[in-house]
């Protein structure tokens, strides 16, 4: 008896201790005092650190205890649980008195209210206070601009009205941030919520709900829908904010122009349903964006799992094309989009504009008696510019809350689906047995067939248990049963103590070996290195770059078959567990190694043998060994007993055996490769060295995707620019360069006419200048509508150039890196440029470089206009403007490098996602659902970290740069008080509207500027691969005859190769020649080199020395195309891309269809394929998975469907895959 580690219990509790750096980085914010909460100056240290060096996440602070996500998960998931029992209580109560009532769903909504509605009332109440504020300051410029009228009040009152002005911008600033921050980190807790609960749900589906919903779509719950409701609820106030600012607005221009503002309201109410058909038509072009953006992705997919199949046979070409028309569609779609934001530009910049013609137009007409005053123009305009935003926003956020109910109606339809049930088993048992089976009958989903029936079996506790029977018998399955896997028909299930699983499809977790094997529990040095010498994985250590620390890649893609199955196994028996069930754990590895493994690990004298094992295996020497034997057939218990009992009592064992003997002959018949050949290559047998070591191709560590540090290269903006066209640039500039222009002559005009209307002595002279002034008013709004609908659609041409152009170097550069590239990069970071990076640059950085020209043109203007009204002005703009530049350089640095933090903090929390999908049966076995779950909160909780930082870094920013701000209008105020009688009352009006709309402009300037910054590194992402190393060009000058090769006479001439510059020669002066037509079979042990030998005349790993010479052409000579194109070979694991089946055949189009049937005949294929009622032109799903097989046993049919349905079924085809070692990944692909 040995003593395992501690180990994780299914309701084990999980309590976090920060240590370390964490300990050390405690958040200062409640401590800090009032002033420093209200201005986040207790985040100056970090911003401060940031400018002196690339911030890393141990720099950051760490969350407030109740805004983790190991706070925000639990009260939430107690919400959701009242929720659920209450709609219970409610169906109850309804069926009681309605014989057919509708069941309704738990509320995801409501639990989500009742765990937030404090906070979000909070939130809320900001909103209000802020928006109040907003339109005190227009009032009191209006003040001011009558006091500049009546120049008898001079003295104390003006400068009061300034210093009025000031507090009421500087206390909107304060109220506005912290709106800002309790509502952006309110969103991200609700989004932390939902995340943690779709993740625990998603470790209790029943194998129904996980049919239902495949891998693919509960991340897309995770990422997409959650992130929906996020995006939903930090807008959510702008639902009832909106309406109050366009009621309140309009009640005060009443106040200024009377019915007039009617006019300009109902071109305000024309607008909206015009935004909203615009939304609407937006939406759809989404819609079918996102369609073609799911096709190019699944095909982006195929081909980079199947990227050696497409070198191999040098289909990259062919692919390519179909990626572009895909993308030329993608194109056209954002092109319409963009069009369309077109339109939305000339609303949004036009409002005003169109407002106030209307507005003052009526209001002419209405009395002829009305003059334009400086407080009319100013006070109105002000408001004016106020409505702009809540008009704009609002269609907006109506169209994302029925975006969002459709998000909410998928979340709770996942939330709401069939859970495994833990009654199925009773855990609790302590009687005599460790595992007991009493009349129990079982099937994979309540409404279907037994799969397994009537079982009565009882295992004692510390028996090794066999259990074995012909393929489909059902011998995995009674596994599955044991571990609760399965929905119980009748019957009861007992089991006694804790579980360990191996299953047959061994499934690893991207960390290092260690990590793998320990699997929660703690290190106990002395048991782990006799786990390790038991499980005969010390050779393979040594072998490893970096032993038991050498992170293993994602689906262990870094280690062979063997070694999984081993790790698993080390896996199991580390974790000290009651109870070991072995799903063929030999299946995979060489006959030496299983039984080696038997003896030292399984059997009477290895390191389990006072466990109760129970061992599914095919290999029939080992039943003698046995204490008990179960005999499986047709889903039923046949015989059970020792191996002499069975022996002695029936003939059925015999017959067993025989059978699998002849199963086991044919199965080593397939495992054999040697075809018979002519000529024996005697001295050059490949040959292992003195110690077992792994083949070249396994030895690369998995890639880290790097975080890049520093300011990004004006040549990555260059770049883009490059790629965007620079006649399309230049005319950009000029186009919003007129915009700004023409926006401030309006403005100039209206301050003119003003002042003029002022100095008029008689109402005729008025009349007389009003329809000219206002005709040259209306002339000036049109040439801006100009040129923004020209600036946009410039904009909108160029953008699109840049994607097509950075979008085709991307996908060249990809198809021509090596295959050691894919094999060693996860797969998800290559996707990653396809789809994040490349949406940022579709979407985003134009219109980020739109909005920083237009705030820069924007500010110069502003200031231009207030020193050109008030010359003393630029006294207190250089000191603001340098006190400007000193917080941008410092908040540049810190939030550009918190920014790409939290980007790749976001990766961890869709991998460990999508990894724990794929175990969740292991993980069920051993108990560590809490684990787990835990984990998730970290790697969610590090996203949060990041978040955090990020919401608090940008209000850092907002409230210094506004306070600047507000500095400018109180100067603008001051100097116009100071001013006195020298200055008109409507250049006052100019000056100071002018600087209460510069503190929005300061803000956003910085803020699109780092955004700029940020989002440069998509740039930086896709350009990436342009300058690693690719393969040799795929057509040369020098190209082989057409014939070429006709005899077949293969030339190995002191040929060495490797796989890295930094690794040892994988072969090592090979020479040796072919004849013509001649039958090769290549052998050799585990790393000898067979796959290597292969590879090189593919040219997939290039020469280090010698030479391969092909009918007297020596292959370094010739294009890879022309090599690969020329070659065949069969790969290990078929391929199938979606698409035609003629287009899986010939992808190049070089063959004809008779020639295309002659092969499938050949193949045995043709019946099927004629079968099919578009024959060649049948539409093949991805991986194949529409390609259904009929599995036939003694002349009858025993299962007929799809190969992924077969394989849940875990019936004969299952069986026979294994039999013939190709894996669940494989058929996948």
């Amino acid at each position: 008896m040995f003593s395992g580690p501690r180990r994780w219990g299914a309701g084990g509790d999980y309590e976090r201790v920060p240590e370390g750096p964490e300990a050390q980085k405690c958040n200062p914010e409640k401590s800090a005092s009032f002033f420093s909460r209200m201005t986040y100056s207790w985040f100056s240290r970090i911003i401060l650190l940031g400018y002196k060096k690339p911030l890393e996440r141990e720099d950051l602070f760490e969350l407030n205890e109740s805004d983790s996500s190991y706070i925000v998960c639990p009260i939430f998931e107690k919400q959701w649980r009242k929720e659920v029992l209450r709609n219970q209580e409610r169906q109850e109560i309804k069926a009681s008195f309605h014989k057919e009532a509708r069941a309704r769903k738990p509320s995801l909504l409501y639990a989500l209210w009742n765990t937030f509605k404090f906070v979000l009332i909070q939130v809320a109440l900001f909103k209000v206070f802020a928006d109040i504020l907003s339109f005190t300051s227009p009032l009191i410029m209006k003040q001011m601009i009558i006091f500049c009228e009546n120049r008898q009040d001079f003295g104390w009152r003006g400068y009061g009205y300034a210093l009025a002005l000031f507090v009421v911008v500087f206390l909107q600033t304060l109220i506005l941030q912290q709106y800002q921050r309790f509502n952006m980190l309110t969103s991200a807790k609700i989004k932390t919520a939902v995340i943690g609960l779709i993740y625990k749900k998603a470790l209790l589906l029943s194998n129904v709900s996980r049919k239902r919903f495949s891998t693919g779509e509960v991340i897309n719950l995770m990422s997409a829908d959650a992130q929906q409701l996020m995006d939903l609820t930090a807008n959510l106030n702008l639902l009832w904010s909106a309406p109050l600012q366009i009621l309140m607005a309009v009640s005060l221009l009443w106040q200024e122009l009377g019915p007039a503002v009617l006019a300009g309201t109902a071109v305000l109410v024309l607008v909206i349903p015009i935004n909203a058909l615009v939304a609407t038509r937006v939406k759809k072009l989404k819609k079918s964006q996102t369609k073609n953006k799911d096709k190019q992705i699944k095909l982006l997919n195929e081909i980079l799992h199947g990227i050696k199949i497409l070198k191999l046979y040098a289909w990259e070409p062919s692919y390519k094309k179909k990626i572009v028309e895909i993308r030329e569609q993608e194109l056209e779609v954002q092109k319409s989009a963009g069009y369309l934001a077109v339109f939305s530009m000339l609303t949004l910049t036009c409002i005003p504009f169109l407002v106030s013609m209307a507005t003052f137009g009526i209001y002419f007409l209405l009395d002829e008696g009305n003059f334009l005053t400086a407080t009319k123009v100013f006070t109105s305009m002000s408001l004016f510019n106020i409505l702009k935003l809540p008009l704009f926003d609002l269609p907006m956020v109506i169209s994302a809350v029925v975006q969002t109910r459709i998000s909410l109606g998928r979340l709770e339809d996942f939330l709401n689906t069939e859970e495994l049930l833990p009654q199925n088993i009773e855990t609790n048992y302590i009687g005599d047995h460790a595992i007991g089976f009493t009349n129990a009958s079982f099937s994979w989903d309540k409404t279907g067939i037994p799969v397994l029936k009537n079982l009565n079996i009882k295992i004692p506790e510390g028996a090794l248990v066999a259990v074995i029977g012909q393929v489909g018998s059902g011998k995995s399955s009674v596994l599955s049963a044991m571990l609760g896997e399965m929905e119980k028909l009748t019957g009861v299930v007992q089991r006694k103590g804790s579980v360990a699983y191996v299953a047959q499809q061994a499934w690893i977790q991207n960390c290092i070996l260690q990590e793998n094997i320990l699997f929660g529990s703690t290190m106990q040095k002395q048991f782990y290195e006799q786990v390790l010498e038991a499980c005969a994985l010390l050779p393979d250590l040594e072998q490893l770059p970096n032993g038991d620390q050498t992170e293993i890649g994602e689906r262990g893609v870094n280690i062979s078959g063997g070694q999984k199955h081993r790790v698993s196994l080390a896996r199991a028996v580390y974790s000290g567990a009651d109870i070991y069930l072995l799903d063929d754990p030999f299946s995979a590895v060489d006959v030496h190694i299983g039984k080696q493994l038997f003896e030292k690990v399984i059997g009477s004298s290895g390191i389990l043998k006072n466990k109760t094992r129970v061992l599914v295996t095919h290999n029939l020497t080992l039943l003698p060994q046995m204490d008990l034997i179960v005999v499986m057939e047709s889903g039923r218990v046949a015989q059970m007993g020792t191996y002499q009992e069975l022996l002695s009592k029936t003939r059925n064992l015999t017959h067993l055996l025989q059978a699998f003997s002849e199963q086991e002959k044919a199965h080593a018949l397939k495992r054999v490769s040697v075809i018979n050949s002519r000529t024996i290559l005697k001295d050059q047998i490949l040959e292992q060295n003195d110690r077992p070591s792994l083949d070249q191709g396994k030895q690369f560590s998995m890639k880290k995707e790097k975080i890049p540090i520093g300011g990004v290269k004006f040549s990555i903006i260059l770049k883009y620019l490059q790629a965007f066209g620079w006649l399309w640039v230049w005319l950009s500039v000029a186009s919003y360069v007129g915009q700004n222009l023409v926006g401030i002559g309006q403005n100039l005009w209206l301050s003119a006419w003003a002042k003029e209307a002022k100095h008029m002595n008689e109402f005729t002279e008025w009349k007389q200048i009003r329809s000219n002034k206002l005709n040259i008013y209306g002339l000036l709004g049109l040439m801006q509508g100009l040129f923004v609908c020209s600036g946009a659609y410039i904009l909108t041409r160029g953008s699109l150039a840049a994607s097509r152009t950075l979008y085709a170097q991307l996908l060249d550069n990809v198809l021509h890196l090596p295959l050691q590239f894919f094999e060693t990069s996860p797969i998800g970071q290559i996707i990653n440029r396809f789809t994040k990076d490349m949406f940022i640059i579709d979407m985003r950085f134009h219109y980020y470089l739109r909005t920083w020209v237009n705030c820069t043109l924007d500010v110069i203007g502003t200031v231009l206009v207030i020193v050109g009204a008030l010359p003393l002005f630029i006294l207190g703009i250089i000191p603001l403007v340098f006190l400007y530049f000193t917080i941008q350089r410092y908040y540049v640095a810190s939030s550009r490098q918190i920014r790409r933090l939290a980007g790749a903090s976001r990766s961890p929390i869709i991998s460990h996602f999508s990894e724990t999908l794929s175990g969740v049966s292991t993980i069920r076995a051993f108990g560590h659902e809490q684990r787990f779950i835990q984990q998730n909160k970290e790697v969610v909780n590090e996203n949060l970290v990041c978040f955090y930082n990020n919401v608090i870094s940008n209000r850092w920013l907002s409230v210094r740069l506004e306070f600047l701000g507000n500095l400018m209008v109180f100067f603008a105020a001051l100097l116009a008080v100071l001013a006195g009688s020298s200055i008109d009352s409507a250049i006052v009006g100019l000056s100071i509207s002018y600087a209460l709309n510069i503190t929005q402009s300061l803000n956003f300037w910085v803020r699109k500027a780092c955004e700029i910054e940020t989002n440069a590194v998509s740039i930086e992402r896709v350009c990436e691969y342009e300058n690693m190393g690719k393969e040799a060009p795929w057509i040369m000058s020098k190209r082989p005859p057409a014939q070429w090769p006709n005899k077949g006479i293969v030339e190995f001439i002191n040929y060495q190769a490797r796989y890295r510059d930094d690794l040892g020669l994988a072969l090592q002066d090979i020479t040796f020649q072919t004849h013509g037509e001649e039958k090769i079979g290549i052998v050799g042990r585990t790393g000898a080199g067979k796959s290597t030998l292969s590879n090189c005349l593919f040219r997939i790993v290039e020469r280090s020395g010698g030479k391969i010479i092909i009918d007297g052409i020596d292959i370094s000579t010739i294009g890879l195309h022309d090599l690969r194109g020329k070659l065949n070979i069969i790969p290990q694991d078929p391929v199938l891309f979606s698409g035609t089946l003629q287009m899986n055949l010939d992808p190049l189009d070089k063959y004809s269809d008779c020639q295309l049937w002659e092969v499938l005949e050949l193949c045995h294929l043709k019946e099927f394929v004629q079968s099919l009622p578009k024959k060649l032109l049948h539409e093949i799903s991805e991986g194949g998975e529409n390609l259904r097989v009929l599995v036939l046993d003694s002349g009858r049919i025993t299962e007929f469907g799809t190969p992924q349905n077969l394989i849940c079924q875990k019936g004969l085809f299952f069986e026979m895959l294994t039999e013939a070692g190709i894996t669940q990944d494989s058929v996948t692909k």
